[in-house]
């Protein structure tokens, strides 16, 4: 079977990756730094002929498939494939295989950093710094005094992979950490509470929720009109899941503290966008939460154990993200 790899893949896993295949054409979008829109990608699966596609960002539509028959399976380095038409996958018979909890750790600590930044005015300090305004008779340490995370209380709004590690570096500052989520009752020593709960009693509000018809929009003006004065909101998630105009509301009328933001409406975000959200309590990041060269090593480890189980028929129910296609 011949493999067309188009997701970056670190040299040790490429090796086992070879040693399962019979042929492996390594072609990253790394290369050059872009991905295939449907027409390059239904050109490339032409000339190559794989019966395997590794991809990452490349476009997988319903005119790919149409265009070329060829392929047993896809491996798809996301925790979802939202590059990928999964019902046309579907029904060409192809199952999807992804990469859950790829960047976890990643987007753990990228979260942990934002809200120190924040609480230690850790920008505005360096541009202080920077810009030479340090001179003699100006006070730094009181100008930019800001609080510590150790002993905060915080509320993972989803409490899956993400927020369970998360939740574990906070543990080292010993903050009170709390959760509303799909599970049953408490995970471990982390308390389950109910929504209204979380928003109103939680220093630190963090959002970790997949966009659903359930979610979208339900973190509304209510929800966060709850929150205390002194309380900031961080949204590693999805910006689909909160109402953006009430949070600018609420950070123009200083009714919260502040916020941390890597998810936004529209990506790129427009001019007016950043504008409005442009604030000094407001630590704004373009959607790098996951961007670690550790993620690289993380995916192909996943998508690799993926394949070896497919090709042996294991798990299937548990791998393959579009289970419809094992009743097909």
């Amino acid at each position: 079977m011949k493999v067309y790899c188009r997701s970056p893949y670190p040299e040790k896993a490429l090796d086992v990756l070879k040693s399962m295949f019979d042929e492996v054409v390594y072609d990253p979008w790394t290369a050059t730094g872009e991905r295939f829109y449907e027409d390059e990608m239904l050109e490339h699966l032409l000339i190559e002929k794989p019966d395997v596609l590794i991809t990452e960002l490349d476009r997988v539509t319903a005119k790919v498939l149409a265009g070329y028959k060829g392929l047993k399976v896809i491996g798809d380095c996301r925790a979802a494939p939202a590059n990928i038409e999964v019902d046309e996958c579907t029904k060409a018979g192809i199952p999807l295989l992804c990469t859950p909890g790829r960047n976890n750790q990643a987007v753990a600590e990228m979260e942990v950093a934002g809200i120190i930044m924040l609480y230690r005015n850790i920008l505005p300090a360096m541009d202080f710094l920077k810009q030479g305004k340090w001179v003699p008779g100006t006070t730094p340490y009181f100008m930019f005094m800001g609080h510590e995370l150790q002993g905060r209380k915080v509320g993972f709004v989803g409490f899956g992979a993400v927020g369970q590690a998360a939740a574990k570096i906070m543990d080292g500052f010993d903050c009170d950490i709390c959760f509303y989520g799909h599970q049953s009752g408490d995970v471990g020593h982390y308390k389950k509470v109910e929504l209204e709960e979380l928003f109103s009693t939680c220093d630190i509000v963090s959002l970790h929720l997949p966009v659903t018809d359930e979610t979208r929009g339900m973190i509304n003006e209510k929800l966060l009109r709850s929150m205390k004065k002194d309380a900031i909101l961080v949204n590693y998630a999805r910006s689909a899941v909160i109402d953006t105009p009430a949070l600018i509301r609420m950070l123009d009328e200083k009714a919260i503290a502040g916020a941390v933001i890597d998810v936004f409406d529209n990506e790129p975000p427009t001019l007016e966008d950043i504008a409005v959200l442009n604030k000094p309590n407001v630590i704004l990041t373009p959607h790098v939460a996951g961007a670690t060269y550790e993620v690289t090593n993380h995916q192909a480890e996943i998508i690799n154990e993926r394949l070896r189980q497919w090709l042996k028929g294991e798990n299937l129910e548990r791998i393959v993200f579009n289970k419809a296609v094992l009743t097909k």
